[in-house]
């Protein structure tokens, strides 16, 4: 899955899961559209079903939590899926 794919998906996700209108790549998701720890949680479970194919490790997730924009989701899913060789 390419980079230009994984932000798509997100971005689907996003729009329709969590109502965002015109999120932007580099938007904090906290600050501008009031994403909080619980939306945090539940995009990560979606990521992992439609994106990743794998569960991600309480480590992976805990990292996770600190990520403010829809790119930091991006490279850090790419990183992932590298780490993995997935």
């Amino acid at each position: 899955m390419t980079k230009d794919e994984i932000t798509e998906k997100i971005l689907t996700i996003l729009t329709e899961d969590f109502e965002f209108e015109r999120p932007g790549l580099t938007d904090n998701l906290r600050d501008v559209h009031g994403f909080d720890s619980i939306d945090a949680i539940e995009l990560l479970g979606k990521i992992e079903i439609s994106i990743l194919g794998f569960s991600l490790t309480r480590e992976e997730k805990e990292k996770a939590m600190s990520i403010r924009t829809i790119n930091d989701i991006v490279t850090y899913i790419e990183k992932i899926k590298r780490s993995r060789n997935t």
